[in-house]
């Protein structure tokens, strides 16, 4: 079985948040959290409405790195901006 998706199954099958988060506390290193934290962040701005360069000059990170995610967010078939939708919609119901 492919590696990759092995562990998409782990991670699809962690459903509780305090388990999930001490799974990614083991296998990821300080600097790979940082990573996916701020890909996870740039995205939610994004999709927030965000400018590129806004967020690239709060963060001072490239704009290549968020090109890619402003990419992810245009595509009508996108799981994230699937799941970002429904998060928006969670946090909606808890207001």
């Amino acid at each position: 079985m492919n590696s990759s998706y092995e562990l998409a199954q782990i991670l699809a099958d962690i459903d509780d948040t305090t388990l999930m988060n001490r799974f990614l506390e083991e296998i990821l290193t300080p600097s790979e959290k940082k990573d996916i934290s701020l890909r996870w962040q740039l995205l939610k701005d994004l999709h927030a409405g965000r400018t590129q360069r806004d967020i690239a000059a709060e963060y001072r990170i490239s704009l290549c790195k968020i090109t890619r995610g402003a990419k992810i967010l245009k595509n009508d078939k996108s799981v994230t901006r699937k799941l970002l939708q429904r998060y928006d919609e969670k946090g909606e119901e808890k207001k």
